[in-house]
C-alpha cells in the first residue's frame, strides 16, 4: 500500500516513511493510494475477532511489506495488553437502541490512547529498525498531549514537545501533561488557543528544511497512523452491537472538533463497513454543523464551552474530506485550500453539498444543554458521561430517527472534566490514578504565541 498526498506533488510513499513524514511535504495530508474494499465473508471473518486480531488485520491492510506480520502483532500486543478493559473498546447500553463506545480504558482516560500508544511503539519500533532519532512535535486541545507523552516518555531516541493552550484545558488534561518529568519530554504553554497552537504546528511542518533538520515528527491527527487506528474501533462496535441479532444499518454519533474522529468512520464506511449515518456532533464552536448544513466552510468566533476539546474553529483533517469529495482531485483541492488561505472561508456549490449530506448529519450543542444532556443520562440510565460525550448523545437524540440504532462514541472519562460535571450537581470519585496527580508537581513553560518562540525552544530542546 502506498501514501499520496491530497494536493498531488508527493510521489506515493510507503507506510513507514508516510508516518515519519506526518504532514505531507507539499503542505497536504497523505491519505491511501487506493482504499481497500472488503467482501462480505471479510467482514463475517472480522467480527469474530478480538479487539487486537482486528486491529491486525486492518493495519495489515496498509502496511504492506513495511511490518513483518509478527511484529506487527506484537507492536499492537504491547500497545493495547495494557487497557482496563480485556475488549480494550467495549460497548455499553444507555437506552433501548442506543449505545455508547467507550474509548477511554488507555492509560490516560481518552480516546486518543487508542491511537498514541499504537503511535508511540510504532515510532520506537522504526527508530531501533533505521537507528534514526525521532523528535515528535504535537498540539492538544487537551487530550492528545497526555496521551502523547504516555506513549513515548522515556523511550531512547525519540523526544517529544507538545503545545497547549494556557489556561484552556482541563486541570486533569494539564495534570497528566505537566507532571511528566522525563527528560525527553517538554510542555509549552501557549499564549492563544488551540487553533493558534495547531498552525504554528501546521507552519514550522511545512518549514521543510526545518522540519528535516531537527527530524521534527507529527502526533496529531494530520499523521494517517492516527486515521488508522482509529478506523478499527467502528468495526470492533459494529461488530458487538450485530452478535446481539440487530441486522440494521449503525449510526455513529462522533464528538467532533479536529475531524480525525469522524474521518475514521468515513474510511470504515467506504472499506465497506454498513454504517447508516456519520452524525457530527459539535459544540458552540460549530464551523463543521455549517458546513454540512450549508456548504460554507468559514471559522466563527471562539467561544470557551464545557467540551473544551472541542473548543476548535479549523480542523486539521478536513482537507482529506475535501479530497474524496472532489473525486480525488488533489488541483480541487489545492486550489479551495489557497482559497481558504487567502479569503478565509470555503463554499461549495449546491451539488457537492448534496453528498456532504448523503455522508454526514451534524448538530451543534449548547452549553446549557450539554449539562442537561449529562443530568439526563445519569437520572435515567445511571451512566456518567462526559460533557464531550454528551454533545455526541444529544446530538444523536436530534439526528437519529425512532427505530434507528446509534452509537456514540464516549470520547474521555468523566473525571477528566470535572469542572464541567460538578455544574451538574453532580459527585463523582476520582480514580486513584487521577487522584495522585493532584499531589505531584508541574513541569511547563510558558511561551507567547509566535512561530519565532516555539522555533526557539525545540532549537534548544532538540
Amino acid at each position: 500500500m502506498n501514501f499520496i498526498s491530497t494536493r498531488g506533488n508527493v510521489g506515493a510513499i510507503g507506510f513507514i516513511d508516510s508516518i515519519l513524514m506526518g504532514l505531507a511535504d507539499d503542505g497536504g495530508l497523505l491519505v491511501p493510494a487506493q482504499i481497500p474494499q472488503l467482501s462480505q465473508d471479510t467482514l463475517t471473518q472480522w467480527s469474530k475477532l478480538p479487539y487486537e486480531e482486528l486491529a491486525v488485520e486492518l493495519f495489515a491492510l496498509y502496511m504492506g511489506d513495511d511490518i513483518p506480520r509478527d511484529d506487527l502483532k506484537a507492536l499492537v500486543h504491547d500497545s493495547y495488553s495494557t487497557f482496563r478493559d480485556p475488549e480494550v473498546t467495549p460497548v455499553r447500553a444507555i437506552g433501548d437502541r442506543e449505545y455508547v463506545l467507550e474509548l477511554f480504558h488507555g492509560p490516560t482516560f481518552a480516546f486518543k490512547d487508542i491511537a498514541l500508544q499504537f503511535l508511540g511503539n510504532l515510532y520506537g519500533y522504526v527508530s531501533r529498525q533505521r537507528g534514526t532519532v525521532i523528535n515528535i512535535l504535537g498540539a492538544t486541545s487537551g487530550d492528545t498531549g497526555a496521551s502523547a507523552i504516555e506513549g513515548v516518555r522515556g523511550k531512547e531516541g525519540i523526544r517529544i514537545c507538545i503545545l497547549h493552550p494556557n489556561g484552556k484545558v482541563s486541570k486533569v488534561q494539564e495534570l497528566q501533561m505537566t507532571t511528566v518529568h522525563d527528560e525527553n519530554v517538554l510542555n509549552l504553554s501557549v499564549e492563544g488557543n488551540f487553533d493558534d497552537c495547531q498552525r504554528i504546528i501546521k507552519e514550522l511542518f511545512a518549514d521543510v528544511e526545518f522540519k528535516q533538520r531537527h527530524h521534527l515528527r507529527a502526533i496529531n491527527s494530520i499523521n494517517i497512523a492516527r486515521i488508522l487506528a482509529q478506523t478499527v474501533y467502528y468495526f470492533y462496535a459494529y461488530f458487538q452491537i450485530a452478535k446481539d441479532g440487530r441486522d440494521a444499518k449503525i449510526n455513529f454519533s462522533v464528538p467532533t472538533g479536529n475531524f480525525g474522529d469522524i474521518f475514521a468512520g468515513y474510511l470504515a464506511k467506504k472499506m465497506g463497513l454498513p454504517i447508516g449515518k456519520l452524525i457530527l456532533a459539535t459544540n458552540e464552536n460549530n464551523i463543521l454543523e455549517r458546513f454540512v448544513t450549508e456548504g460554507v466552510y468559514e471559522p466563527g468566533e471562539f467561544r470557551s464551552t464545557h467540551s473544551p476539546s472541542m473548543d476548535i474553529q479549523i480542523a486539521s483533517n478536513f482537507e482529506r474530506y475535501l479530497y474524496y469529495l472532489y473525486m480525488e482531485d488533489p488541483q480541487a483541492v489545492t486550489e479551495l485550500m489557497n482559497r481558504f488561505k487567502t479569503e478565509g472561508r470555503i463554499v461549495i456549490p449546491a451539488d457537492k453539498l448534496q453528498t456532504v449530506q448523503a455522508d454526514f448529519a451534524a448538530y451543534g450543542v449548547g452549553n446549557d444543554e450539554c449539562l442537561d444532556t449529562i443530568g439526563k443520562v445519569k437520572r435515567e440510565s445511571d451512566y456518567l458521561l462526559d460533557p464531550h460525550t454528551a454533545c455526541g448523545v444529544a446530538a444523536s437524540s436530534k439526528r437519529s430517527e425512532s427505530g434507528e440504532i446509534t452509537v456514540t462514541l464516549a470520547t474521555a472519562h468523566p473525571a477528566k472534566f470535572d469542572e464541567s460535571i460538578r455544574l451538574t450537581g453532580i459527585e463523582q470519585q476520582f480514580p486513584e490514578q487521577i487522584e495522585a496527580l493532584f499531589e505531584k508537581p508541574q513541569y511547563q513553560t510558558l511561551v507567547g504565541g509566535s512561530n519565532a518562540e516555539i522555533a526557539e525552544q525545540l532549537e534548544k530542546f532538540f
